[in-house]
C-alpha cells in the first residue's frame, strides 16, 4: 500500500483562534481510495514540522479506517461509495437517466454530498469575492510588489528562510518568504522566537491581526536602516497603527521612528488619539518628548487668569476694528461656560475668575465714564465720541461672559448706581452714546429670563437710573441692533417691571404709556404688562365663600 502526505493550512470558520493543519492521507489500492481529513490543534501550534521518515504498521491502518469511519458518520468527509463523484460533461447521457420522452437530452443529475471542508472551501472562496475584500488584496498586493523581500536580488538578498504567514481576524491571510537575519536584528520579539534556530528553515505565522496591511508595512520597514524616510507623507492615524504593531514586535528602530514623525508632524485635532495611544507603549520610554507640545500638568488659577487678562484686554485696545470682532468670537468661545458645549463644540474651553472678569469689568466701566467726561467738556469731537461706541461695546462684550458664567449680579448693582454716568450720558448725541443703553437692555433681557436674579431694590433701582435712557436710545438701538432684537428687549423690560411691588409697576407703566403715545415705534411696546398690571391692580376676580360640609357618622361600640 503506498502512502502520499499532503499538508495544508486552513481555518475553521471566519474568525479563526488558531491555525488548524489539515492532514489529508490517500490510502490507494484494489482500485479502491478513502479519502480521510482529521485535525490536529496540538501541531498548529508548532512552528515548524519536519519528517524524514513515516511508518505505518497494521495496527495504525486499522485505527486510521476506523477513524475514517467514525468521520463519514459524522459528516466531516463523504464516502465515495455512497457519493461517487460526478460524471463529466463530455460523457453521454444512458438512455435510463432521462426524465421524459419530449426532453431526451436533458439528465437527472446525481445530488452530491457536500463534506464540511468542501463547504468551508466554498464560504471562503464566496467571502473573497466581497468588494471590501478585494480592496484589502489589492492595497496588500501594492506593499508586497515593492517589498524587498519579493525582490531579494535586488537588494542583496538571498531567498528567504522563514515562511511568515500574517492572519486577520477576518479570517483573510497572506504568506510570504522573509530572512531570519533581517527579522532576528530588528525586532526582539523574534529574536527570541527565531535567534536559537539558524541554519533551518522556518514557519511563523500570526494570527489574530487587527490590519493586516499594518503588519505587511512593518515588516517592509524593517529591511530599511533609516525607516523614517519611508514614513514621510503618511497620516497621523497610520503612524499610529505602525507604532503600536512596532511595540507589539519590539521593533525598537521602528517606534523610535514613529515618535520622531509624531514630534515633527502637526496633530491637528488627533491630540487625544496620539496621547492615548502614547500611553499604551510598552517597550519604549522615549515618548515623553512628543507630548512636550500638550501641557503635562493642569496650568494654575494664576496663569490662566493672566493669560486670559492679557488676551481680553489685548481685544479691547486692538486698533483694527475688523480684527477686534474676529478675536472677539474668538475669546467668546474660549471662555464659554456651558459644560455640554465644552466637552463637543468646543472642546478647548477654559474658566476665568471671577475676580479678573470684574477687574477688567471696573477698568471698562472707568474709561467709559472718562470718555463721557471729556465729551461733554468739550465742543463736539467726533474722535472722542466714536470712543464712547467702542468703549461701550467692549464693555457689553465683558457683561455678557459675567451673563454667560452667571456671575452678573455685582455688576447689575453696579450699573443701577451709575447715576453721575447716566446724566453724562443724556448730553451726549444719541448717534454717538445709544451703545451705552445697549448695556442696559442686555441686562434687562437676562433679569426678565431669569438668567440673573437680584432683589427688587436692585431691580427698581436699574429701572430708576436708566429707564428713560433706553427710551431716548430705542428708536437709534433697534436700527442698529445685530445681537439685541427689539422683541427680545420688549419682553425682557415688560418681564423685570412685573416683578416689582404694584405701585412700582404703576408709576413705570403710567411714564411708559406718556411716552409711547409721545415716539411710537421709537418706544419700546410693552402693552402686555401694561393689561397685565391693569388686571392686578383693578380686575377683582370673584372669591367663592368656602364651603364647610361636615358629616357625623356614629360607630357602634
Amino acid at each position: 500500500m503506498n502512502l502520499h502526505l499532503r499538508w495544508k493550512y486552513g481555518y475553521l470558520g471566519k474568525r479563526p483562534s488558531l491555525p488548524v493543519v489539515i492532514l489529508v492521507v490517500m490510502v490507494l489500492g484494489d482500485d479502491k481510495f478513502i479519502q480521510s481529513q482529521t485535525v490536529s490543534s496540538k501541531l498548529a501550534k508548532q512552528k515548524s514540522v519536519q519528517f524524514s521518515s513515516i511508518h505505518f504498521n497494521s495496527m495504525d491502518v486499522t485505527k486510521s479506517k476506523q477513524q475514517v469511519s467514525t468521520m463519514i458518520k459524522q459528516g466531516f468527509i463523504s464516502d465515495y461509495f455512497l457519493s461517487p463523484p460526478p460524471q463529466s460533461q463530455s460523457q453521454s447521457p444512458s438512455p435510463s437517466s432521462t426524465s421524459s420522452p419530449s426532453d431526451p437530452t436533458r439528465t437527472i443529475q446525481t445530488p452530491i454530498r457536500s463534506t464540511l471542508f468542501e463547504m468551508m472551501t466554498e464560504e471562503q472562496t464566496r467571502d473573497s469575492s466581497h468588494p471590501a475584500r478585494l480592496r484589502i488584496e489589492e492595497r496588500v498586493e501594492r506593499i508586497l510588489s515593492g517589498a524587498p523581500f519579493r525582490n531579494p536580488s535586488d537588494w542583496g538578498l538571498g531567498f528567504g528562510d522563514v515562511k511568515l504567514t500574517i492572519t486577520g481576524r477576518d479570517g483573510f491571510s497572506v504568506s510570504m518568504d522573509v530572512h531570519r537575519q533581517v527579522l532576528v536584528n530588528r525586532s526582539q520579539f523574534f529574536k527570541e522566537k527565531l535567534g536559537r534556530k539558524s541554519g533551518s528553515h522556518h514557519s511563523v505565522e500570526i494570527c489574530e491581526c487587527e490590519d493586516v496591511q499594518v503588519y505587511l508595512e512593518t515588516l517592509v520597514l524593517m529591511y530599511y536602516d533609516h525607516p523614517l524616510k519611508k514614513m514621510i507623507g503618511e497620516t497621523v492615524s497610520k503612524i499610529l497603527a505602525l507604532l503600536k504593531v512596532c511595540d507589539a514586535l519590539k521593533y525598537d528602530d521602528g517606534i523610535a521612528s514613529c515618535l520622531e514623525y509624531l514630534e515633527a508632524a502637526p496633530w491637528s485635532e488627533e491630540e487625544e488619539i496620539v496621547v492615548s495611544n502614547l500611553n499604551e507603549l510598552h517597550h519604549h520610554n522615549n515618548h515623553h518628548q512628543v507630548l512636550h507640545r500638550l501641557a503635562l500638568e493642569p496650568s494654575t488659577s494664576s496663569k490662566l487668569d493672566d493669560i486670559c487678562s492679557r488676551l481680553i484686554t489685548g481685544v479691547l485696545h486692538a486698533k483694527d476694528e475688523k480684527a477686534r470682532k474676529e478675536m472677539k468670537t474668538l475669546v467668546s468661545r474660549l471662555l464659554k461656560k456651558d459644560g455640554s458645549s465644552a466637552s463637543t463644540d468646543h472642546p478647548y474651553s477654559l474658566d476665568v475668575s471671577k475676580e479678573a472678569l470684574y477687574t477688567i469689568c471696573h477698568k471698562c466701566l472707568t474709561s467709559l465714564i472718562l470718555c463721557l467726561s471729556e465729551a461733554t467738556s468739550h465742543d463736539e469731537n467726533r474722535g472722542i465720541m466714536s470712543e464712547i461706541g467702542r468703549v461701550a461695546d467692549n464693555l457689553e462684550w465683558v457683561v455678557d461672559m459675567l451673563i454667560e458664567k452667571q456671575i452678573s449680579e455685582e455688576f447689575v448693582q453696579l450699573w443701577s448706581e451709575q447715576n453721575e454716568l447716566a446724566v453724562l450720558h443724556s448730553k451726549v448725541p444719541v448717534i454717538y452714546r445709544h451703545k451705552v443703553s445697549r448695556i442696559t437692555a442686555q441686562l434687562c433681557i437676562a433679569i426678565g429670563r431669569g438668567n440673573v436674579l437680584v432683589p427688587k431694590e436692585t431691580r427698581s433701582g436699574l429701572l430708576s437710573t436708566w429707564l428713560e435712557a433706553l427710551y431716548d436710545d430705542f428708536g437709534w438701538i433697534k436700527r442698529d441692533s445685530r445681537t439685541l432684537h427689539r422683541r427680545l428687549i420688549e419682553d425682557g423690560l415688560s418681564q423685570i417691571i412685573l416683578t416689582l411691588p404694584l405701585s412700582q409697576q404703576e408709576a413705570f407703566l403710567m411714564s411708559w404709556f406718556s411716552r409711547f403715545l409721545e415716539k411710537g415705534d421709537d418706544c419700546p411696546n410693552i402693552q402686555r404688562a401694561f393689561e397685565i398690571w391693569w388686571r392686578r391692580a383693578f380686575v377683582r376676580q370673584p372669591v367663592a365663600e368656602p364651603q364647610l360640609q361636615i358629616t357625623v357618622c356614629d360607630y357602634p361600640t
